[in-house]
């Protein structure tokens, strides 16, 4: 993805770049299900609203997912600068996606599945593995990008590093957006479900 060879911090010290900001990821997500993040931050949102953040949660996960399977293939064709274009759009997609999704679930609530016991087990098998695999795939999808921004691709081919990193993160990102989209279907599309109110801490608390 990079096209110029110079050393500096990010393309020195890919492992700790890469720790800190999975650091800053993991704690703005915490903190909101905590309540550490302010109240007085989030807009306050409307049932209406809620659905129509998830909505675009859906949207943006879909065509963040076909970026990252089109990625997929012009690598493999040796295309790599529609590889890169689509693999850094995707994580843009993802950047979006949390911006809404914390905004959703500070200012707004969450919505819990209504439904029968079979269908009710499937959904919560998918979405635990898409929540695990959002989490621990954090790391994995960072590593992967500052080593993508960083080094010329002559440099990449030579480490390896990218290639292997790079799979892994892209089959667990895949898998874990098309999950939470057919969760998203089945929550909001396919059959009820109960909102509950964002519980957040007031100011100070």
């Amino acid at each position: 993805m990079a096209t110029a060879s110079a050393g500096g911090p990010l393309k020195d010290h890919p492992a700790v770049v890469t720790a800190v900001l999975s650091v800053v990821g993991y704690a703005l997500v915490i903190g909101t299900f905590l309540g550490f993040v302010p109240a007085a931050v989030f807009p306050d949102l409307s049932l209406q609203q809620v659905n129509r953040i998830a909505d675009a949660i859906a949207v943006i996960n879909t065509a963040a997912t076909l970026l990252l399977v089109a990625g997929w293939r012009f690598i493999r064709r040796g295309e790599v600068r529609k590889h890169a274009a689509s693999m850094v759009a995707a994580f843009g997609l993802i950047l979006v996606f949390l911006v809404l999704y914390l905004t959703k679930i500070g200012g707004g609530g969450t919505k819990e599945f209504v439904g029968p016991q079979l269908p009710y087990y499937g959904y919560l098998a998918m979405l635990a593995v898409h929540i695990i695999l959002s989490v621990v795939s954090v790391p994995v999808v960072l590593h992967a990008l500052v080593l993508g921004v960083t080094h010329t691709p002559a440099e990449l081919r030579a480490m390896g590093t990218h290639r292997r990193v790079g799979r892994i993160a892209a089959a667990a990102w895949i898998l874990s957006l098309s999950l939470g989209v057919v969760a998203y279907l089945l929550l909001n599309h396919v059959y009820d479900w109960r909102f509950v109110e964002a519980l957040l801490l007031p100011v100070g608390l």
